[in-house]
């Protein structure tokens, strides 16, 4: 293996896998560090970024979340990655694919062109997490997910149920979840959604863990009950940041008091090590409103944290 680049590794990387050596102040900015790169030579996952903001309700801003979440992960400094105590990138080749190149003066070709970005990736066979970008983002993510899967068990951690009226064409960030079970994209008997602590006029038939409930379990327990309702079906995780309370989570377009801390919230997502995960995203990033990175370091450890989850799975732990 070649010697690491002690800077800019996310240009200068000669292999895909291994930590970087980057100071944690200087050096090209990429999601942990990873290689910029477009080619999908083998690739075990890809990083993307959705910078998207026009479907919001509330604040702007998660068009800039991309770019946050990347800069704030530049706290993984190469050392072994808590909680899991090893370098995750050893046997797990990962690239920053980049964002998707958003046709934001036509609006009625956004999400053709957020899912043929997603296409490329998915039909290389390589593993997808996306960086937002308002929620809608995710809405596309689904569809092209399910096409390869089938229908999706959807693990949400969420402030807001997301089942709003939906005509089925509409640009929102608020009603992707409905219009994903009409269309028989995700499976509401095999799907949950953690932390709501709003109320909206579908429930889907899709389980429902509140904010106050979730506080007052255990985040094993919570974790234990998100994998049997999961089962083995190919599940999709879904994060939007306001799912954490404001005071863990303050630059987000629509924050909701009462949610949990980013440690419990962490704790549940570290928890999932069984549940058979084929693609997931963290969205609604909005560094207008945040202050000290708070919120990108937030979004940024739950990144973290999945590629973790996809880190021991590939070594059989």
């Amino acid at each position: 293996m070649s010697e690491k680049p002690s800077i800019d590794h996310a240009f200068r990387a000669t292999d895909l896998k291994g930590g970087a050596a980057d100071p944690t102040y200087a050096g090209a900015l990429s999601f942990m560090r990873r290689k910029y790169s477009r080619d999908l030579t083998n690739v075990d996952v890809a990083i993307l970024g959705i910078p998207l903001d026009i479907t919001v309700t509330n604040r702007p801003g998660a068009r800039f979340g991309p770019q946050a979440i990347r800069r704030a992960s530049a706290i993984f400094d190469g050392d072994p990655q808590y909680p899991w105590g090893i370098d995750i990138f050893e046997n797990l080749a990962v690239v920053d694919y980049g964002d998707v190149d958003l046709p934001l003066h036509h609006p009625e070709k956004l999400t053709a062109a957020i899912e043929a970005e997603i296409e490329t990736i998915l039909s290389a066979g390589v593993h997808l997490f996306t960086l937002g970008g308002d929620h809608y983002s995710t809405w596309p993510l689904l569809k092209a997910h399910a096409k390869r899967h089938g229908p999706l068990a959807l693990i949400q951690f969420d402030a807001h149920q997301d089942t709003w009226d939906d005509d089925g064409s509409k640009l929102s960030h608020g009603s992707f979840v409905l219009r994903a079970v009409r269309e028989g994209i995700i499976d509401p008997e095999r799907s949950i959604q953690i932390g709501i602590r709003t109320h909206a006029p579908e429930t889907c038939g899709i389980e429902i863990i509140s904010a106050y409930d979730w506080q007052r379990m255990h985040a094993d327990e919570t974790a234990d009950r998100i994998a049997e309702r999961v089962g083995d079906q190919p599940a999709y995780l879904t994060f939007d940041i306001d799912c954490l309370d404001p005071a863990f989570a303050p630059g987000t377009g629509t924050p909701v008091s009462g949610g949990p801390s980013s440690a419990q919230a962490l704790m549940t997502l570290a928890g999932l090590k069984t549940v058979n995960f084929v693609g997931g995203d963290v969205v609604e990033v909005s560094p207008p409103y945040d202050h000290a990175d708070i919120t990108a370091i937030a979004a940024s450890t739950v990144a973290q944290h999945y590629l973790g989850l996809l880190a021991l799975k590939r070594a059989g732990r």
